[in-house]
């Protein structure tokens, strides 16, 4: 059996990059770090932050683009990948990313100003007379 899952739940470090595919399809990438600490042998606070590259496809990743903002909380779940490429200057580069399949989106950042949406109006409902239904 394999199973290659990741699951993290961090801050995004930058705002949504989104593109289109030759093919029409969208695509968003965004990098969240991860922080662990722990106590040293002597007691004193050490930590380490470790930093992932995300990527979105499709409608999630349309929606990544609208509601994700830099320092944002965020828990993405998807699988681990590993891309190569030769780049312009002939070396060969690598990128290890998560294709994220699930997503949740966490509080924005404190002392962030968000204008609100302003909601559509609906129209009032009508009055449904009870005799005039045909059942």
């Amino acid at each position: 059996m394999n199973v290659n899952k990741a699951i993290i739940v961090g801050r995004l470090t930058r705002n949504p990059e989104s593109r289109t595919t030759p093919d029409g399809q969208t695509v968003c990438s965004f990098t969240v770090a991860t922080t662990r600490a722990w106590k040293d042998a002597s007691g004193v606070r050490q930590e380490k932050t470790e930093y992932h590259n995300i990527v979105t496809w499709g409608k999630l990743a349309e929606l990544c683009q609208t509601y994700l903002i830099k320092g944002q909380m965020v828990f993405v779940e998807g699988r681990i990948e590993t891309r190569s490429w030769e780049a312009p200057d002939g070396t060969k580069r690598t990128r290890t990313e998560i294709i994220a399949e699930d997503l949740q989106f966490g509080p924005k950042p404190k002392g962030l100003v968000v204008e609100e949406i302003p909601e559509e109006e609906t129209p009032p409902e009508e009055e449904i007379n009870v005799e005039e239904i045909p059942f």
